[in-house]
């Protein structure tokens, strides 16, 4: 068993900030693949369906960003399985939007949710690295993320939820390089290696031939003028 958790805020006036692009990925997990109705418990909302031949639980802390690790501690202790189960999606200021790494274990590097985690759980935990930018400076880090994707992100952010979406089930199955490759695909499709074959140029009109309408005797006098 998998336990898929999604970091975010709670409540409409967050849902569209980058700080919840978390949520978004679980959403849209439960949502392309069946998933159960999300219903309360853990102090956030879960969800539970398959991901191939995997059961997999889906979790949204509703506990605010902050304390995430409450909720997620509940959950493992219920389901008694090891953080190492665990893969958390979180926003990533270090990568480029519309990157995506994933990463077994680690620091926190200041994220105020998994550093929840780290306290209530340890940094054993996969994660799922989504990329939103960089502000630029560190003291707008709080208010860029937690302000909306802009419009110029939405193409790239739904390419991306798609791609999360299409490789779940290899994470779930442990093939975190084949889920990269996934997301890749939907946010940087190949172009094909093969041109289009030219139409040959449309050929010439033979020019038209012109009759000689002199007789045979002025053809031969004129030959001696």
């Amino acid at each position: 068993m998998q336990l898929f958790v999604g970091l975010g805020n709670p409540g409409v006036k967050y849902a569209g900030n980058r700080h919840n692009v978390g949520y978004m990925a679980v959403d849209r997990i439960a949502a392309d693949h069946g998933f159960a109705p999300w219903r309360s418990k853990f102090q956030g909302l879960l969800s539970e369906g398959r991901l191939g031949g995997v059961k997999v639980v889906l979790l949204k802390p509703e506990t605010f960003m902050n304390l995430s690790g409450q909720s997620v501690g509940e959950a493992i202790r219920f389901f008694k399985i090891e953080p190492e189960d665990v893969t958390v999606f979180h926003d990533e200021i270090d990568l480029a939007p519309g990157k995506l790494r994933v990463k077994q274990g680690g620091g926190h590097a200041g994220h105020n949710g998994l550093r929840s985690l780290h306290q209530h759980i340890g940094g054993a935990y996969q994660r799922v690295r989504i990329g939103v930018g960089h502000p630029g400076h560190k003291d707008a880090v709080p208010s860029y993320v937690l302000k909306d994707f802009s419009k110029a992100d939405q193409d790239w952010l739904d390419d991306l939820l798609r791609g999360v979406s299409d490789g779940s089930e290899a994470l779930a199955a442990g093939d975190a390089g084949r889920f990269q490759n996934a997301v890749a695909l939907r946010v940087s499709p190949p172009r094909s290696s093969k041109s289009e074959p030219k139409a040959p140029p449309p050929a010439a009109e033979p020019e038209p031939v012109q009759e000689d309408a002199r007789s045979p005797l002025q053809r031969l006098l004129e030959k001696f003028r």
